[in-house]
């Protein structure tokens, strides 16, 4: 697949053909971006073995199938390429840089953006995850890029070890996406996550989290039911024990960004953490604008595929710049930014 340079026009994102057929992952600082659907839905396996149980998940209108390989299930920890990789081009995208499927990157720099370790161990794992990442198919409707087809594919379509060590150990790595992934990606459909995500060791907490950063969000608090939960988690413990686990990891309290409550009615409460509460309102010393939750949902409709909560950032950012100026009329302004953003393209 030729590059692409991808502009946002407002509506969606337009490739202009460039003579490069891959792009060169040199975004050092990116932000952890993690793709819309993985996080709604459950891709990935929370096993720590080979899980090479075949998957069919049904929820509202999406149906998703999930085939491993022989090796197994691609598991949550390696989303962690998925990830990183996705960083990479939202960040590209967001500096007007030319784009491609095909990724080159750098194994040293993938794994300490990840929070692994870089032992001679710590590289043969990560040829194990490609092999599960392009060893695992999925057969889905869901919607990527306002495109909605029932088709199947790997989550990764190929890699290859561009260069080693004598020794055999990769230094670069090239990795071609899904045509269905960079398509989710090109129309931003993504989220900022905290980069204490790869902190994280146990599955079902990654997946706790990632439930939570896509229905809570920024907003004050979401309620779930424990089966509702317990679907959208992805795992394959008996209620009781998944329930078992949930108060474990309300005990424990670990999460970024978020606390977890146990509430009557056999649900949970997921609430945002004070800080983010904080930082959320707060710009420089004094008190920042405060929008209410029709805001972003007046943001979405204006900006679909975009991160809402990113573009909050930026417009406090912007209005932190201005000399933190008095607006009557904080939603209004905040609407009008985000036009001028999708405006200027």
């Amino acid at each position: 697949m030729a590059a692409g340079s991808l502009h946002n026009t407002g509506g969606g994102v337009s490739a202009v053909q460039t003579t490069r057929d891959f792009f060169l992952c040199d975004f050092f600082d990116a932000a952890p971006k993690g793709d819309l659907a993985s996080l709604e839905h459950p891709l990935f396996s929370l096993s720590t073995r080979p899980d090479r149980r075949v998957l069919s998940y049904s929820h509202n209108d999406t149906e998703i199938t999930i085939t491993p390989s022989v090796k197994g299930r691609a598991t949550i920890h390696d989303k962690d390429i998925i990830i990183f990789c996705t960083s990479q081009l939202v960040a590209a995208l967001n500096a007007g840089r030319a784009v491609s499927r095909r990724l080159t990157l750098t194994a040293h720099d993938l794994l300490v953006a990840t929070n692994r370790e870089t032992s001679g161990d710590a590289y043969r794992r990560l040829r194990d995850t490609f092999e599960r990442l392009s060893g695992t198919r999925i057969t889905t409707n869901i919607a990527t890029g306002d495109v909605e087809t029932t088709s199947g594919f790997g989550l990764i379509d190929s890699w290859e070890i561009v260069r080693k060590t004598r020794g055999g150990r990769m230094i670069s790595v090239a990795v071609t996406l899904s045509d269905w992934l960079f398509r989710a990606i090109c129309a931003r459909s993504v989220l900022t996550l905290n980069r204490a995500y790869f902190t994280l060791r146990k599955p079902l907490e990654r997946r706790i989290y990632e439930v939570s950063r896509k229905h809570c969000g920024r907003q004050g608090s979401w309620i779930v039911s424990i089966d509702t939960l317990l679907k959208k988690s992805g795992s394959a413990s008996p209620r009781r024990v998944f329930r078992a686990m949930m108060r474990e990891m309300i005990a424990a309290d670990h999460l970024p960004d978020y606390h977890l409550h146990e509430i009557e009615g056999d649900k949970i409460r997921v609430s945002l953490r004070d800080s983010l509460i904080e930082a959320g309102r707060r710009s420089g010393a004094g008190q920042g604008p405060v929008l209410p939750p029709e805001a972003l949902e007046a943001a979405r409709a204006l900006a679909p595929g975009h991160d809402v909560y990113a573009l909050e950032a930026d417009w406090r950012a912007f209005w932190q710049r201005s000399g933190r100026p008095v607006l009557r009329a904080p939603q209004a302004a905040f609407l009008g930014f985000v036009k001028t953003r999708l405006a200027k393209g």
